[in-house]
């Protein structure tokens, strides 16, 4: 399974994003800035983030991007699921009835056990994604990053944030 670029984008936004104080907005120029990032590719990300109700968004000079909820409150499923969609990742065609040696009348009365382990798969999957927040991020990223680069990156983004 590979996600698009744009899991990763929405994922980085919303870790800075969570950061922001009440009240305050970072504009998709400054997030593309922050990351490296084409604005035009990021806009699209940061719209279907705002399509699933996951960032509030406002217009003008000061506008931009902010979460909809605590970080507490939104997961790394909840993210991933507004750029991917909901849809499982794998999808059963039912080949096995393609075996010539079936019978013709043949009737399967469940998914076949290739189907179930890749759905169990999936599942696992999208249940460590839930039990993931954005708060727990915050919190990990605390320490795997030094505190002058922390302390750093959000003077700039808060000198930044409308």
């Amino acid at each position: 399974m590979i996600l698009r670029n744009q899991v990763e984008w929405a994922l980085h936004c919303c870790a800075i994003l969570s950061g922001l104080p009440d009240g305050r907005y970072l504009s998709t120029k400054a997030l593309a800035e922050l990351h490296g990032l084409p604005k035009e590719y990021l806009s699209k990300a940061l719209q279907s983030l705002s399509q699933a109700g996951l960032v509030q968004t406002t217009l003008g000079p000061s506008g931009g991007y902010r979460l909809a909820r605590p970080p507490a409150e939104l997961s790394f499923l909840d993210i991933v699921e507004a750029v991917e969609g909901r849809t499982r990742t794998f999808v059963c065609t039912n080949i096995r009835a393609n075996n010539p040696c079936r019978p013709k009348d043949h009737c399967d009365s469940s998914p076949c056990a290739v189907a179930r382990i890749m759905w169990e798969a999936d599942e696992a999957w999208r249940e460590k994604l839930r039990s993931v927040t954005l708060k727990d991020l915050g919190q990990i990223l605390s320490q795997d990053i030094a505190p002058a680069l922390w302390k750093d990156t959000f003077a700039w983004v808060l000198d930044r944030a409308g």
